[in-house]
């Protein structure tokens, strides 16, 4: 780290002294009226240097003379400048609907709309950061076609980024990351008990590394076509992002901004307030009592004790004459030692437990350039307290960059990005003693206060629980099912760090003003340790683990790039490249075993018993690609393009480890040949075909041993369970795609509509064999899934006048997703497996991920009950009960304009989908919900007796289809409903509306900034995100809320609630 920090300083200095020969070229882009066009692309012809203008067409640039400057916008005809002795310019756009802008393709080799003949949507970089979210991915959603994002609600938690559908049966369907043209890792390191709802932390996605203030774009090449030249990795598709570039002779950029965030409710449990402790009358001496009777005070007589030992809320009416003791009579500390207090429902429910979410991000860019180089450097320091008590995740983020002209053809550039990310208290997840939402959710009494709960642990800073196991004894005055949450936030927290340095050396040689040969060398590099504690006096055995992880992958990369017009009719574009990847993963993951010899101390050394071996992991992979591709364009009408990469594989076999993926692709812009049909701007038709794969897993081929502690001084090993396969080939998806560009009436509006269908073939699978083979399981190449679907971007400006404008974008994707094959005669794949009886599971038929479980009898469509009123249920156990992939999803931005002001805002859709809820299916048989009380259809408390005109009808029918009027006791419906409700009745609509963002902001006007110096602009924004769920079918939470990334979606439990916040910044230009 010091010689990079020297290496910096040194870079710095030389490109600083380098301003003194600064030829910068200032202007403003215009349109024919005057009015600004924001955001142009202003490139150097013949090279890929280029910067954008702002919000107002101004731009800087580094250029020479007699270079000539090529300016490109949507709607209006591509412009260029030749630049003589002046340093000013002030460029007029003439109107005519060609969109060509200048996109950021596969490999960043830039490309104008009319050449583009596959799917690609770019999204701006301040469209990313404005929002001033910390994970610019979340960022990403409802901007882009085709692109689905799920998010939890942990604080830096994981972000679930899909393009076009799932293409792997158990492989990465992830998108993949690239920045400035070297891969981005975007590994999830939760554990697999995480991701299946059993427990764990979320660390979050490392996508999230990557620094939202230096993103001038981002890029998604959806399709196979797109993002063939990425041969095995580029199976999900592509999110291809660009950093921001120096833009000026001597710049600084500062950014300030704070936050606050507070809990959704509408996405958080609600409490009945009618009942409290207890799971019936089955207390007391002759067990028919809602209390516990012994004597508490020491007068000899038999008191009624809360049953602080039962974890729900189907206890006694409250009462406020009658007095109890509870929990707090039997902590000495309290001041409600040994008394009675009245029954009542808590002052402070666990909402309370909550608190303000705050935030603040504070970051300084210094950029400059000449005409021999360029550098940028900035850093940005984040941190983020959550809802939870004690937890914080705080970012460090430097970012370099630099250019040299070593000669008028040969340049030099570098990039170096380091992260420091640390963490504490992240938020513990799934069925978990450290998931406090799944205590609050599924296992509460509504009688506990959870203030008090947090003055008990201040005062002792000890395990004071409501859940006492009996606290008939002093013996017995521990935790039995559930600790007090304070100490579970302040003593069985985590805390992990990870270092990060991404970046590449890179020499472009100009041979020809069309010929150029670039070489580069990419590094991302991190080590991350995880240390996870859980203290004495806790439920669970006291312990201690401890993971170190690390990651490194270069990537070589040479490429000759050809751009040349063969004549006034024909241009022709070929590229010709190598990559050569290497990849290391090493880890080691360490517990105590037995306990902890001493408390308060987290080391492996204190581990009481001796340690069990370590789980180790060491892999490495390489691969070697070969790319080629032509694109012959005639009369910038019609295009015709063509890719192939050989990728060399180091997980698969000899003779399988070789593998092509071709792509061709034709565009026509039709719309030139219409230039007398006024209302029409622009028309582009493009059809593509390709094939990309996905590589196989490491270490699947050949068979080895794990190696186990020696057994004295001998070495021992065992065979693992899944038997490897040396004859595995890569997985392969064909796809095609067509796709039709239209804008009308001066590109006032438009659309961009794609359909695709692809099919993954050669699926490798871990699957069962019987254990008569010594292995539980084998890889095999084997199953087919298919995914079909339409995307649609429309944009339109419904007002433009010189002081107003109003913008619209809309993105709407509808996916249909199908296993049409699996392996010989099976008709399923289990996936995972979770509480409460239901799976996830490739069906064949069925769409990935459906969710399968105990069912009911349906008649006419309804619910069937039996002449007692209760729910008949299917005879198997395992059937199709719902789907977790949407039916379509969308999102409508809207971006309004008054002079300096700015105002934008987000709805984000998602219609369809099912998702299923162990908070529900527990938290209903536990009475802690409002549908467990109040008064049923005869005006009568639901939880009397049904012989009092109590209970409850549950919605169906008979089997001769009348509908059901038989009433059963309340505790039917819903306590014990894992065995009187079948797992479908707990399967809900997933669909929501949301407002995601809003964002209003202002510019100090020129007339000002001219009379403060040294400010060269001043920015204020007022922001807010998550702000309003429109519209959701799923009570109690929020539907989106999933608990880790990867492919196990359509699962909630211990979901936490969704963080509304507000935020303020400003930024300021020098």
């Amino acid at each position: 780290m010091r010689k990079s920090a020297l290496l910096i300083a040194g870079l710095m200095l030389f490109y600083a002294l380098a301003l003194a020969q600064t030829r910068t070229i200032t202007g403003q882009v215009k349109d024919a009226k005057g009015d600004p066009v924001p955001f142009a692309n202003i490139t150097i012809k013949g090279t890929t240097s280029g910067v954008a203008a702002d919000a107002n067409g101004n731009f800087r640039i580094e250029a020479q003379s007699g270079q000539s400057l090529v300016i490109t916008s949507a709607s209006f005809v591509e412009q260029e400048v030749k630049i003589g002795n002046e340093s000013t310019l002030s460029i007029t756009m003439q109107p005519q609907g060609n969109l060509q802008e200048v996109v950021v393709t596969a490999l960043g080799i830039r490309r104008t709309r009319n050449q583009l003949p596959y799917a690609a949507q770019t999204v701006e970089g301040n469209e990313v950061s404005k929002n001033r979210s910390n994970n610019f991915v979340n960022n990403l959603s409802g901007k882009v076609a085709g692109l689905e994002i799920r998010q939890t609600n942990t604080l830096g938690g994981s972000t679930n980024v899909v393009l076009r559908g799932t293409k792997s049966f158990v492989g990465n369907n992830q998108a993949l990351f690239v920045v400035d043209g070297v891969p981005y890792n975007n590994d999830n390191t939760n554990t697999a008990d995480q991701t299946t709802g059993r427990g764990g932390y979320d660390y979050g996605n490392a996508a999230a590394d990557i620094n939202p203030d230096d993103i001038e774009s981002v890029s998604v090449l959806k399709g196979a076509a797109a993002s063939a030249l990425y041969g095995s990795r580029g199976n999900n598709g592509v999110i291809l992002i660009t950093t921001k570039k120096a833009t000026r002779g001597l710049g600084i950029t500062v950014n300030s901004g704070f936050g606050f965030g507070k809990i959704d409710k509408s996405t958080f449990t609600k409490y009945q307030k009618e009942y409290g402790a207890g799971y019936g009358a089955y207390y007391g001496p002759n067990e028919d009592s809602y209390f516990n009777e012994f004597d508490v005070n020491g007068d000899g007589i038999p008191d009624k004790v809360v049953p602080t030992t039962e974890d729900a809320s189907y206890g006694a009416r409250f009462d406020p004459s009658l007095l109890v003791y509870q929990w707090n009579a039997f902590d000495a500390t309290s001041p409600f030692y040994k008394q009675a207090t009245p029954w009542v429902a808590a002052a402070n429910d666990p909402t309370s437990f909550f608190q303000t979410a705050t935030s603040s991000n504070q970051s300084v860019f210094i950029d400059g350039a000449s005409d021999k180089g360029s550098f940028k450097l900035g850093y940005t320091r984040t941190d983020d307290i959550g809802i939870l008590p004690n937890s914080k995740v705080s970012k460090n983020l430097v970012n370099f960059g630099g250019t040299y002209n070593i000669t008028p053809a040969l340049t030099a550039g570098a990039t170096a990005n380091f992260s420091n990310i640390t963490g504490r208290g992240r938020y513990g997840t799934g069925y978990d003693d450290k998931n406090i939402a799944t205590n609050f959710r599924q296992w509460w009494e509504t009688n506990v206060d959870i203030k008090e709960q947090k003055e008990a642990y201040f005062r002792t800073s000890k395990n004071t629980t409501w859940n006492w196991a009996n606290p008939r004894t002093e013996a017995g005055l521990v935790p039995i099912f559930w600790d007090n949450p304070y100490f579970v936030r302040y003593q069985n927290y985590e805390n992990d760090g990870r270092n990060r340095i991404f970046g590449n050396i890179n020499l472009n040689y100009k041979i020809t003003d069309w010929l150029n040969i670039m070489g580069r060398v990419g590094l991302d590099t991190y080590n991350e340790q995880q240390e996870e504690r859980q203290a004495v006096g806790s439920i669970g055995i006291p312990s201690y683990r401890r993971v170190n992880r690390s990651y490194t992958e270069i990537n070589y990369d040479l490429l000759a790039n050809l751009d040349k017009d063969l004549s006034q009719d024909f241009n022709f574009k070929a590229l010709l490249g190598l990559n050569i990847r290497n990849q290391h993963t090493r880890s080691i993951d360490a517990s105590t075993n037995g306990g902890l010899t001493i408390p308060g101390i987290y080391s492996l050394n204190n581990s009481a018993n001796p340690l069990n071996a370590p789980t180790e992991f060491d892999g490495e992979r390489q691969v070697d690609g070969v790319f080629a591709g032509a694109t012959l364009t005639w009369r910038d009408m019609l295009t015709l393009d063509g890719t192939i990469r050989r990728d060399k594989s180091s997980t698969l076999p000899e003779g399988n480890n070789v593998y092509y993926y071709p792509s061709g692709s034709l565009g026509f812009t039709f719309s030139k040949l219409l230039p007398e049909v006024s209302w029409l701007s622009y028309g582009k038709a493009r059809v593509n075909y390709a094939e990309v794969g996905n590589d196989a897993p490491l270490y699947s081929v050949l068979d080895v041993y794990n190696i186990l502690p020696p057994f004295g001084s001998s070495p021992t090993t065992t065979i693992p369970s899944t038997k490897n396969n040396p004859n595995l080939k890569p997985e392969r998806t064909r796809s095609i795609e067509a796709g039709l560009e239209m804008s009308f009436l001066k590109s006032r509006v438009g659309f961009d509509v794609s359909y695709y269908s692809a099919k993954t073939i050669d699926q490798i699978l871990p699957l069962a064999i019987t254990p008569a083979t010594g292995y539980s399981f084998k890889f095999l190449n084997s199953g087919t899934i298919q995914n079909r679907g339409v995307e649609v971007s429309l944009f339109g400006t419904p007002v433009q006048t010189k002081t107003f404008s109003w913008n619209i974008n809309l993105n709407w994707t509808r996916n249909r997703n199908k296993v049409i094959d699996l392996f010989e005669h099976a008709d399923n794949l289990v996936l995972a497996t979770f509480q409460g009886g239901v799976s996830l599971n490739a069906t064949l038929n069925q769409p990935y991920g459906t969710i399968r479980g105990s069912n009911f009898i349906y008649t006419n469509g309804q619910r069937t009950v039996d002449e007692d009123g209760y729910y008949l249920t299917s005879p198997t156990s395992n059937e199709v009960i719902g789907n977790p992939n949407p039916d379509w999803i969308g999102g409508i931005n809207n971006t309004f304009k008054y002079k300096d002001f700015s105002l934008s805002f987000l709805v984000d859709m998602r219609q369809g989908g099912d998702v299923w809820s162990l908070d529900l299916f527990y938290g209903m048989g536990t009475g802690l919900y409002p549908e467990t009380a109040g008064l049923n259809d005869l005006g009568k408390p639901s939880r009397d007796p049904v012989s009092a005109g109590g209970g409850v009808i549950m919605p169906g029918v008979y089997a001769d289809g009348k509908p059901n009027t038989t009433h059963i006791a309340n505790e039917y419906a819903t306590f014990g409903a894992e065995d009187l409700i079948p797992a479908a009745g707990f399967v809900y609509d997933a669909s929501y509306v949301k407002l995601r963002e809003a964002v209003l902001s202002y510019s100090l006007p020129k007339s000002v900034m001219a009379k403060i110096h040294p400010f060269k602009g001043i920015d204020l924004s007022l922001i807010g995100r998550n702000l309003w769920i429109i519209h959701k079918n799923l009570p109690y939470s929020d539907p989106e809320e999933t608990m880790s990334s990867g492919n196990l979606q359509g699962y909630q439990g211990g979901a936490y609630p969704t963080t509304r916040t507000f935020a303020f910044n400003i930024r300021l230009r020098f």
